[in-house]
């Protein structure tokens, strides 16, 4: 596990907070060379230099991913500093939380152009190398792309799309080596709920849930790891996806039913 990554290329978006900032310190310790990419040149340029001073080897390119030129520099980037991609990790992500009753169709839109079409356009342009390379194409689904989660709408659907999308292309090259894998973090204590988009498109600013109770980035960094390493199809993560997993297959009614119970329960639940 500890030699899983060493000398490796990984591409991680969405990589200046959360699980990507804690991909980075994580796969910076394993020997990867990393390849950050995030809207936030700032935030980049201190966590790539924080690394280097570590002893990592890391570039980084300012990355809007519903931008598909975006995407393709920073496929380049990797490419020119470290001559081709052994991973690509789809990490770059946002949520929401309303009523599809209540959401502006706006929203539903942004959450498809980021967590669906920056899958998309990322894993279009790293295709090649990672074929080359026989390497790992990673995306960062959610229990919410393994069954629906109310109040969550836009969320859930860019989850199914990625994993229907990935799948796919994993089925596309079954003769070509390629590794394709889905990890489906549950709850993670992140920067993602705090800009979580509510009906009207603004950040709801503030998480209903309580931090401390969820996994960490570094955690799920370690998991998706060892997922890369053993090249595994689906990767879940604590009870919560297993769970979902499981019961889907048996009482997908009965999960129905747990699910809007647990969302119901939230502070400030749109459901009340």
């Amino acid at each position: 596990m500890k030699n899983a990554l060493k000398g490796k290329t990984v591409i991680i978006t969405g990589a200046s907070s959360g699980i990507g900032e804690a991909m980075a310190k994580v796969y910076s310790k394993m020997g990867a060379r990393l390849v950050l990419g995030a809207r936030s040149g700032q935030k980049l340029h201190d966590l790539a230099e924080q690394l280097r001073e570590e002893g990592g080897e890391v570039v980084y390119c300012v990355t809007d991913v519903t931008k598909p030129e975006d995407c393709k520099q920073l496929v380049d980037k990797a490419v020119d500093a470290f001559g081709g991609v052994d991973i690509l990790i789809c990490n770059a992500g946002i949520s929401m939380r309303a009523l599809f009753d209540d959401v502006d169709l706006s929203v539903l839109h942004r959450l498809m152009d980021v967590n669906f079409w920056g899958t998309v356009y990322c894993t279009k342009y790293a295709l090649p190398y990672l074929q080359k390379s026989k390497g790992s194409l990673v995306g960062i689904s959610s229990v919410a792309g393994l069954h629906g989660l109310p109040g969550r709408t836009g969320y859930s659907a860019s989850k199914f799309a990625m994993t229907g999308f990935l799948e796919t292309v994993r089925i596309e090259n079954l003769k070509k080596g390629l590794h394709v894998m889905v990890a489906c973090p549950g709850f993670t204590a992140s920067n993602v709920r705090f800009s979580a988009l509510v009906a009207d498109g603004s950040q709801q600013g503030s998480t209903p849930r309580d931090e401390g109770h969820m996994m960490t980035g570094e955690q799920v960094a370690k998991i998706v790891a060892k997922g890369i390493a053993k090249r595994k199809r689906l990767c879940l993560m604590e009870i919560e996806g297993r769970a979902t997993h499981f019961v889907k297959k048996f009482a997908p009614g009965f999960l129905d039913k747990m699910f809007y119970l647990v969302m119901s329960k939230e502070p400030d639940s749109p459901f009340k």
